[in-house]
């Protein structure tokens, strides 16, 4: 496929949007609008009594409160489990001792190239929280099955949320189900 040829319209502090003039695999042309993200990464925190990490957050552009995991934008060169790593303990206050990758989530593909990596966190320790300035966060605990049966009645509507919290539920499930070893 030949290189797209793209115009910069907007460089913001986080994302910039441009337009790709790009050949589809059926041939055709395409003029395309794409905003850029530098991707981020989600933390799935659960607790010794089954209990998880969810933050009720602010969101100017959803229009109010929304219930999400800790999760944040991954810095230049930072690797999405830093991020991750980062993020539980600057929005949670604690600190993961195991992790395990849930696989990455594509919050929009047909105009964000914004890729999010999925991690369940366990062995928790308190830690010293730090929250920006421009986040307005409460942090709760709740049954993970409770918050599971939120997302899937759609009392969650933050996708990222939504995802590793099912996505948690399928990797616990199966560790649960594992042999132990003799």
């Amino acid at each position: 496929m030949d290189s797209p040829k793209q115009t910069v319209h907007y460089r913001g502090r986080i994302v910039s949007l441009t337009t790709d003039e790009v050949r589809l695999p059926n041939g055709h042309q395409a003029t395309l609008e794409v905003v850029h993200h530098p991707g981020g990464a989600v933390a799935v925190a659960i607790d010794t009594e089954r209990r998880v990490c969810l933050l009720r957050q602010y969101r100017y552009v959803a229009g109010g409160w929304l219930w999400e995991l800790p999760a944040g934008k991954l810095e230049p060169n930072e690797p999405p489990l830093a991020t991750a790593q980062r993020e539980l303990t600057e929005e949670a206050g604690v600190r993961a001792t195991h992790w395990q990758s849930l696989g990455t989530y594509l919050s929009s593909p047909g105009v964000f190239s914004e890729v999010l990596h999925l991690f369940l966190a366990t062995e928790l320790e308190t830690a010293v929280a730090a929250h920006e300035q421009s986040e307005v966060i409460e942090v709760h605990w709740m049954p993970f099955e409770q918050a599971c049966e939120w997302a899937e009645r759609g009392e969650i509507r933050d996708g990222k949320t939504a995802i590793g919290l099912l996505r948690a539920r399928y990797a616990l499930a199966a560790r649960e189900a594992a042999p132990a070893c003799a």
